[in-house]
């Protein structure tokens, strides 16, 4: 595929804690929406590689390692919470001088987005969550407190380095031969860090429950579920749900698609973001 587009890959001190983006953008495209991609649990923006270039032909993208996991720092002392998730980005969006974005997050990163609706809505004109989190409560109070027990990082190392990665990742997908060396190469690049799993204790810790049905059907701006029929990590009843407790919201379906949606359909959700953000976009106001 050609390459139409700027690219400015690097590391950034945001609020006090170093965080990798990959901003992918063309400057002719002023006032045209930004997308901002978030990545999921024990993800990275390697999750966006294909979809990245088919969005990028009609915006700019902005893609972000959220602390503790891909290239960002795994910081002891940043507050693992959705909340600060969702202000980090904008605090990054601010130092790009991003006014507005839509706002696009899969798997965990999918509440990441609605945060970032919820506490900012003037800055997020749409929404679309990918196979998102849904529903969660927050860690049971034994699981956080026991996460303060100074071995409770080599026990969970111990956990994940005894998987068969490649099992693991062929199960999110629908079509198991589409996983390769490369993909399990670089989805456990995290588990070779020992920072990693510190962080992996302050995000169970800290992260607060997916935001309540209340509370969804006070965001209103514009949001676009694309989802797996075959999930097995996010059940499809999930986004139905989702779908019925956001005001404004609509739901797409992939046939023989599982949980990785970005990545098993690419061209197909760029396809369906494209027509979701151009549709009503009389007053793009974002700049690259």
């Amino acid at each position: 595929m050609t390459q139409h587009y700027l690219e400015k890959v690097e590391t950034l001190l945001v609020d006090n804690v170093r965080v990798h983006y990959e901003y992918y953008y063309q400057e002719q495209k002023v006032g045209k929406p930004v997308i901002v991609l978030i990545h999921g649990f024990v993800s990275s923006t390697y999750s966006f590689r294909h979809l990245i270039p088919y969005l990028a032909k009609h915006y700019s993208v902005l893609a972000i390692d959220l602390p503790g996991f891909g290239k960002s720092e795994k910081s002891n002392s940043f507050f693992y919470s959705f909340h600060n998730y969702a202000h980090l980005i904008l605090s990054l969006m601010t130092i790009l001088k991003i006014e507005e974005v839509i706002a696009t997050g899969h798997s965990m990163g999918g509440q990441v987005a609605l945060y970032m609706a919820k506490i900012k809505p003037e800055r997020v004109k749409k929404v679309v969550l990918l196979s998102s989190s849904g529903y969660l409560k927050r860690a049971k109070r034994q699981y956080r407190y026991a996460s303060y027990i100074p071995f409770a990082p080599r026990l969970v190392k111990s956990f994940f380095i005894k998987r068969d990665y490649k099992d693991a990742l062929s199960y999110v997908v629908y079509n198991k031969e589409t996983v390769s060396q490369q993909d399990v190469s670089e989805y456990t690049k995290a588990f070779k860090d020992e920072r990693f799993y510190h962080s992996l204790m302050r995000v169970l810790r800290h992260r607060e429950g997916d935001l309540t049905a209340e509370q969804l059907k006070r965001i209103h701006q514009p949001v676009l579920l694309l989802w797996g029929k075959h999930d097995p990590v996010i059940p499809l009843y999930i986004g139905k749900r989702l779908q019925m407790d956001l005001p404004n919201a609509n739901i797409v379906i992939f046939e023989e698609t599982g949980h990785l949606v970005p990545e098993e359909r690419p061209k197909e959700v760029a396809e369906q973001m494209v027509k979701f953000i151009d549709k009503d976009e009389s007053h793009p106001s974002s700049n690259p």
